[in-house]
């Protein structure tokens, strides 16, 4: 089964809503990859999806985006779907 990461960083509160949406909403797991004084590592996450700030969702190989990008697909009706391709 392939797992939903969100990678974030202290002091984020769109981390935390994220997160909190997941786990609490979704009731799903969420690995959680905390960037915070992780320069490269934000490179990186940055020159693979595009966007430099955090959160950045990852469900399976699916990148959602950041919260808004997650928050617009559950109002349309495209996240439960994302999530079920996951088994959930």
């Amino acid at each position: 089964m392939s797992t939903i990461v969100v990678y974030k960083a202290q002091r984020c509160g769109y981390c935390v809503a994220a997160v909190r949406f997941l786990r609490e909403v979704k009731n799903v797991d969420v690995e959680e990859i905390d960037l915070t004084g992780e320069w490269d590592a934000r490179k990186e996450l940055s020159q693979r999806t595009g966007q430099r700030t955090v959160p950045q969702i990852f469900i399976g190989a699916h990148h959602v985006g950041g919260y808004d990008d997650m928050m617009a697909l559950e109002r349309a009706g495209q996240l439960d779907p994302i999530l079920d391709g996951l088994g959930k």
